[in-house]
């Protein structure tokens, strides 16, 4: 169980990772000539420069960098102007930076200066001075009618200030600038998607585009621009317009699938995806995502297949390595997966000790619990470091040694309390395993002691308690849990099964147990105790279906041991039996089937 939580985790980082080769369309845009408010603190604007004094500021805006764009006279640095000069630099550097946006721009104004215009609005813009900002914008696009940078700063204020009517001469300039209006049109949408009022940026789009049918960038401005103005039918026929003018666009294709998800499914954008790639096998960005999509809907295999493709394309991309070895690993193709990850090991991946944790995984799987030992030793720190010496001291535990697993966990160096949590849970489990059950619960009830509102901590209580025959304190921790994570499904599971196995309320158990499967529907070990629930009702038919649903997702031995049971019941004695003696050859150990089979088969 954690194992798979763990790899879907890493599932969904790597993929996203995996293939990219170029930015998602809502990320494309122009250069921000200044950083934000949000983004830099007030000192460290204002302090770029804090080491020269403020007339050797003055004389470096004023004589050396940077120069500015037009051809103007110098401006002359006299005593009025040095004391303008000083009087808006300290006014910003006490925080008054209304006061110092003001101030350069009566200087901008004064000498017709676009240094002193920019400085302007970089302050204003700073500082969220919206009127001001706009007014300093104006006179430097004026000052510097060629430069892009004035240019693209006057109409993000006039678009942030609602005046589209102004903007929409700058942005058909933008669109022209440089002799690509393809690229002007995709850094357009990036400006425009800030306009609050939807419907009137469609309308200016729509005319911006009259010049341009010809392009398929054109197309898909107005079709983002149509669907951010909820009309869907527009965006859609503006999409495929674009893809019919450029059939092999994966920028357009995932921009048309994201669309198909979003008004329809997934699985159609998926559908569509498929075809797209098929019909252009060279689309990894396409591909990449399609594959991403696949593991959403949680087919592996055929996310592995696609991960496969992109590796023959690129096979020194060791983000597809690490995302197919990860894939195998989770469809229990052990071999693969170790292959898979040792090579992206050689080619220097980013995270290795997340590696040398997955490979050790692939070997305690296979059966090799040395070399398994042997990874995880080597696992010195990232995001898998205590659960690789959580597993080591598992395996110690089943080499009979137990004291020296537990020593080894007690000496672990952590960083912080939850990773101490994570040890004493590991220490817990080997004594579990160990059937010293009360020295497990002891463990367990001091930590949480600790800390009593921690949700791990609670679930492994009430695990640890039930072993004991406390099922006042299962019943009071679980329902902790509940109150304090109400779609915690693991713990109206672990309650609703509990109740049905160990008392006779059955109908609260069944409550339990049908709030757990609302909320995750296709776990495995919910299915199991949903048909033990019916079982213990005498439904024979109903647990029967469940429990073979639960059996067919997951051949796990306590689900075999309860499937078992059931056919018993059905007088289905042979395939039972069958079935019970399949799963001992791979979970001899495990206490519940072990026992059941003893009840049997005697």
């Amino acid at each position: 169980m954690a194992r798979d939580l763990r790899l879907v985790i890493a599932l969904s980082a790597l993929a996203l990772a995996a293939c990219a080769q170029k930015p998602a369309l809502h990320a494309i845009g122009f250069p921000p000539m200044t950083a934000s408010a949000d983004d830099v603190p007030v000192s460290t604007f204002l302090a770029q420069n804090a080491d020269e004094s403020l007339e050797d500021r003055a004389r470096r805006v004023f004589q050396n960098s940077p120069p500015p764009a037009s051809d103007i006279p110098g401006t002359a640095l006299d005593q009025e102007l040095l004391f303008k000069f000083l009087l808006s630099e300290i006014a910003g550097q006490r925080g008054n930076l209304q006061l110092a946006a003001q101030g350069y721009l009566e200087m901008a104004k004064s000498t017709r200066d676009p240094r002193l215009a920019r400085r302007a609005t970089e302050i204003a813009t700073y500082a969220r001075l919206q009127g001001t900002a706009l007014d300093a914008a104006r006179l430097w696009f004026e000052l510097e009618p060629d430069n892009a940078q004035a240019r693209q700063n006057l109409v993000g204020l006039l678009l942030s200030g609602n005046k589209l009517g102004e903007a929409k001469p700058h942005l058909e300039a933008l669109i022209g600038a440089g002799g690509d209006p393809a690229q002007g049109f995709l850094q357009l949408h990036s400006l425009l998607n800030k306009h609050p009022d939807r419907a009137a940026v469609l309308a200016v789009v729509k005319e911006l585009i009259k010049n341009h049918k010809a392009l398929p960038e054109a197309h898909l401005v107005l079709a983002q621009s149509a669907f951010a103005a909820e009309q869907y039918e527009l965006a859609m026929s503006e999409m495929r317009e674009a893809m019919k003018l450029r059939p092999d666009w994966e920028l357009g294709a995932l921009q048309l699938s994201h669309f198909i998800q979003q008004r329809e499914s997934a699985a159609k954008a998926g559908e569509y995806l498929a075809g797209f790639v098929q019909a252009h096998p060279q689309a990894r960005d396409a591909r990449a995502h399609y594959a991403r999509m696949l593991i959403n809907a949680k087919q592996l295999s055929e996310a592995r297949a696609q991960y496969q493709i992109l590796h023959e394309a690129q096979p020194a991309n060791a983000e597809i390595l690490v995302t197919i070895g990860l894939l195998s690993l989770q469809m229990d193709d052990f071999d693969l997966a170790d292959k898979s990850l040792k090579r992206a090991l050689e080619l220097n991946y980013r995270d290795p000790d997340t590696l040398r944790f997955y490979i050790g995984q692939a070997y305690e799987e296979r059966k090799h619990p040395d070399e398994a030992m042997n990874w995880y030793a080597q696992v010195k720190g990232g995001d898998q470091y205590v659960s690789a010496q959580a597993r080591y001291a598992f395996l110690l535990g089943r080499q009979n040694k137990l004291a020296e697993a537990r020593t080894f966990l007690q000496n672990v160096e952590v960083t912080n309390e939850e990773q101490r949590t994570v040890l004493i849970q590991a220490e817990a489990q080997l004594l579990r395993e160990a059937r010293s059950y009360q020295e497990s619960y002891d463990l367990l009830a001091g930590a949480l002691t600790k800390q009593p509102e921690n949700a791990d901590l609670l679930y492994d209580v009430a695990l640890a308690a039930e072993k004991l025959s406390r099922i006042d304190v299962l019943e009071s921790n679980l329902l902790k849990l509940i109150k304090l994570k109400p779609d915690h499904a693991q713990a109206y599971n672990a309650l609703g099964y509990t109740l049905a196995d160990r008392t006779s309320r059955y109908n609260e158990a069944k409550g339990y147990v049908e709030r757990a499967l609302a909320l995750s529907p296709e776990d495995a070990f919910i299915l199991d105790s949903m048909g033990w629930v019916h079982y213990r009702m005498g439904n024979f038919k109903e647990a029967l279906d469940f429990l073979q649903r639960a059996y067919a997702r997951r051949p796990d031995p306590e689900i075999a041991a309860h499937l078992g049971e059931v056919m018993w019941a059905k007088g289905k004695k042979a395939e039972a039996e069958q079935l019970w003696r399949s799963a001992l050859l791979e979970h001899g150990e495990n206490e519940l089937l072990q026992e059941t089979v003893k009840r049997f088969l005697r």
